[in-house]
């Protein structure tokens, strides 16, 4: 039975600090409204903020009854709730979204363990389907898996390969995701000396494909050796351990640069030095992290993060702004105290996965807001003072926090594995955690709490929303806004110029030493974002999430050094982005709304159907009947179908009549035949059946199927008209994933390892 179950929740009273109202911006209130507060079954709100954060303060609190009956539970619910609604501390989303609710699943991501057998592989995708229902993301190591073309001994078969089934998890992420609300993400390993590595580095070569996951290379100490030296390295089987073969590792180092330069991936994880850092090494050896890389993982152990808002522990000193390290120490022993007693109250999604959390109980406490306190005293994001102030504030929260760990395990017991832990054995003072520092995304709650994201610097100065009826609404970067209107230059006409130059670097009636603090993302070299990440590496049990920002006319060199830095500077891992690199462009503030630069005219009307096309009709079975699908092409490719069943009439035809209409609209407006497939393939009706020994699930999974053949045999061979475009003033298209965020439409990011977007909280993670 869960702790809170039986307990009388009345006990603890909305008084008046519950009532008071938040300082929550606008795109705040939507996020909440859209993602995290209760609705009831018509989608109606049900819940204000207050209530959102009472709910959690009070189930988080009540899990102090398990070590003692009379606990000050309603003392606790206050401390909370007041840490979290001014926004100096919140916890992961899910906590937020489902504490005090039926789901009850509190932990964000997972880690799930993959052997070499199809029944491991398919426990392991059926696990997946099950957290990711719950609101989890998951990490996945392959390197187990035996590589493509080796032999299964029980059939006497050939193996397909850890990439092949790396798409059947893909295809299982994308059909959960259809039929929930928060979508799954996942995140891909391989060792650098398993023998199908290379396979592996290019499998996002073409970005339409393996879209739910992140994917890392596992690169070993050996491996950089033998870079370094010139030399070859060892493959290994998976299967029998031995030696199979050598792949030199300067070509092998070289071709994951490329892939990385060219669309943002496969990231790298220093797996020796995960294992270092590993508490719990007679446990198992660590070989996935969650899907943004910063919590890596044992088998069936889940995530449960929270950071704090550095923006919020400042005080005026003598010479105006000074970190205020006393509260600063508060609120880490409570952060500390709440997270410990999320790993009680978690509802968890699997057996496994609620024994290994509980027995080392692992916590990760972050931060967020790092350049918004480093904007307030006046200290360059790029600057040996950046850096010394973030060792010095990351030393200090991992050590209160390591405190208060010791002090809840004085009080309740060190986590269960303590004795098989490597603090047991330099004979350390019991600890409650197996870790307490990790440094994580926090794209939705950090806009919630109004600061920037995470340890990454501030993404623009200023920018324009374009809201309904074409409207535009200026953003600007309060903490700027407040600095301009004290230095009196702030100004209207000033704030747009910012805002259409994308940062403060060529505007030239400004001092020097604001251009000099206020500096963005791209202003910034990959060398002081790695300092950065190293500066909070150095006091983190876990790793760093962190995305090292190139220019789009950064070499494939720049980033191979990039890389060794990162290795050479102690980091766990490393993910960069070079601007402009990825189909799925994201736009650059600056350029975005540039009426004088980006002349943007949208034409609505596809393509003319020409007066005559050529194509071939198939017979498929659906458990309606026999259902003919006639595909058609014009001189650029696929542009129209049609559906005939039978002879049925009624609702059925008409039906098929409007998906074949609209189906033929959207091609011949250009959308991707892979675009028009996510959305028609698995879906179900009442009488599933099976065509060549293919599941067809409904006629909507029938038309999915042969547009699947014809797209396998065809896609790519015609050019594709589009005349539905995007233009600039030179007629180039702006092609790949829309640069619009899809749920508000506003510019999409590329921050965290991850797209989302600062408006509406949207994330493609």
């Amino acid at each position: 039975m869960a702790v809170s179950e039986g307990y009388n929740y009345d006990k603890i009273n909305n008084t008046d600090y519950a009532e008071e109202p938040l300082n929550l911006s606008d795109n705040a209130t939507k996020v909440l409204e859209r993602r995290y507060l209760k609705k009831d079954q018509e989608g109606n709100v049900i819940e204000n903020p207050n209530d959102l954060f009472l709910r959690v303060a009070k189930s988080i609190a009540i899990a102090d009854l398990i070590y003692d009956e009379s606990a000050d539970v309603e003392g606790l619910t206050k401390d909370f709730y007041e840490m979290m609604t001014r926004f100096e501390f919140l916890p992961n989303s899910p906590t937020l979204m489902n504490a005090g609710r039926e789901l009850g699943q509190l932990s964000a991501c997972f880690v799930l363990p993959i052997d070499d057998s199809i029944d491991s592989i398919f426990d392991a995708i059926k696990y997946t389907a099950l957290i990711h229902k719950s609101g989890g993301g998951t990490g996945f190591s392959f390197s187990r898996l035996r590589p493509k073309n080796d032999v299964v001994l029980t059939t006497k078969g050939i193996s397909s390969g850890p990439v092949s089934f790396m798409t059947v998890f893909d295809t299982a992420t994308e059909t959960i995701k259809q039929g929930g609300t928060r979508r799954g993400a996942n995140m891909a390993i391989l060792r650098i000396d398993h023998p199908d590595i290379l396979e592996f580095i290019k499998c996002k070569e073409e970005n339409s494909k393996l879209n739910n996951f992140n994917i890392s290379v596992a690169v070993t100490d050996k491996f950089i050796k033998a870079f370094e030296n010139g030399t070859d390295y060892d493959i290994i089987s998976p299967r029998t351990g031995k030696v199979e073969g050598k792949l030199n590792a300067k070509e092998v180092f070289e071709l994951i640069v490329k892939m990385a330069w060219k669309n943002g991936e496969p990231g790298i994880v220093f797996i020796d030095r995960l294992n270092r850092g590993n508490p719990t090494p007679a446990l198992g050896e660590i070989e996935s992290t969650n899907p943004c890389g910063e919590q890596p993982l044992l088998p069936y152990e889940s995530c449960n993060l929270g950071s704090i808002n550095l923006s919020k522990f400042l005080k005026n000193g003598n010479k105006g702004y000074e970190i205020d390290f006393d509260h600063l120490r508060d609120v880490i022993k409570k952060s500390v105290h709440f997270l410990d007693n999320v790993i009680d109250v978690n509802r968890y999604p699997l057996a496994q996965i609620e024994e290994m959390t509980k027995g080392n109980r692992k916590i990760g406490l972050g931060v967020m807001g790092f350049a918004d306190m480093l904007l307030r005293l006046g200290v360059p994001y790029n600057s040996e003072e950046a850096v010394d102030i973030a060792k010095t504030v990351m030393k200090f929260i991992k050590e209160e926090a390591t405190d208060m760990s010791r002090e809840l395990s004085s009080k309740r017991g060190p986590f269960p594995n303590y004795e098989k832990s490597v603090f047991h054995g330099r004979g350390e003072a019991p600890i409650r955690n197996a870790t307490v520092t990790t440094i994580a995304p926090t794209g939705t709650i950090s806009l919630i709490s109004g600061c920037s994201s995470g340890i990454e610097p501030i993404f623009a100065i200023s920018y324009i929303r374009n809201v309904m009826d074409k409207d535009e609404l200026l953003e600007i970067n309060p903490v700027f806004e407040e600095y301009s209107r004290k230095k009196g230059i702030y100004s209207s006409e000033l704030m747009k110029k910012i805002a259409n130059e994308g940062s403060l670097k060529n505007i030239v009636d400004l001092p020097e030493e604001i251009k000099k603090v206020f500096v963005t993302a791209h202003d910034i070299t990959p060398e002081w974002h790695i300092r950065i990440q190293a500066a909070f590496q150095e006091y983190t049990d876990n790793a760093v999430s962190k995305t090292i920002n190139f220019p789009k006319s950064a070499t494939e060199n720049e980033v191979m050094q990039s890389y060794l830095l990162a290795y050479r500077s102690g980091l766990k891992g490393i993910t960069i982005y070079r601007d402009g690199s990825r189909d799925a462009q994201v736009l650059n503030i600056g350029t975005v709304n540039k009426k004088d630069t980006i002349n943007t005219t949208i034409q609505k009307a596809p393509r003319p159907r020409p007066k005559v096309t050529k194509g071939f009709t198939e017979k498929i079975r659906t458990g309606c009947g026999n259902l003919y699908i006639t595909l058609n092409e014009d001189e650029y490719g696929l542009c129209e179908i049609f559906m005939q069943m039978g002879k049925s009439g009624g609702c059925p035809a008409s039906q098929n009549e409007a998906i074949a209409r609209l189906i033929s609209l959207a091609l011949r407006s250009g959308i991707r035949i892979e675009s028009i497939l996510e959305q028609l393939k698995h879906i179900r009706c009442p009488m599933p059946t099976w065509d060549e020994g293919m599941p067809v699930h409904s006629c909507a999974d029938a038309i999915a199927i042969v547009l699947d053949r014809y797209s396998k045999k065809e896609l790519n061979t015609k050019q594709e008209r589009l005349d539905t475009v995007v233009t600039t003033p030179n007629g180039k298209n702006i092609n790949g994933m829309p640069a619009q965020c899809p749920e508000c439409g506003e510019v999409l990011v590329f921050s965290e390892g991850c797209i989302s977007c600062k408006c509406c909280g949207y994330t493609k993670c």
